[in-house]
């Protein structure tokens, strides 16, 4: 089980319990009855120099195998959505 400290009213740090990941179902078919987006935001790769101010160097394969996830949910994915 993986925890992790909050913090509480009083200021100190109070430790919570995650509760084990449950599975979710692919639909069979895609939804129709919403349109519904996911925020699929690109994968850096984690060896490379990504140091503020420095190119970004992004793992492509690992990004759209992401988002191939993602659409076998029947999720859209929202390109360029400003979540601010």
């Amino acid at each position: 089980m993986t925890s992790l400290y909050l913090p509480t009213a009083a200021g100190s740090l109070e430790r919570y319990e995650l509760a084990p990941a449950r599975e979710w179902a692919k639909p069979a078919a895609p939804l129709t009855a919403r349109h519904a987006y996911a925020a699929a935001h690109v994968i850096p790769e984690v060896t490379a120099d990504n140091t503020p101010g420095a190119p970004a160097v992004l793992d492509w394969d690992t990004t759209l195998a992401y988002r191939r996830e993602l659409w076998s949910y029947g999720l859209g994915v929202a390109d360029a959505m400003d979540t601010a």
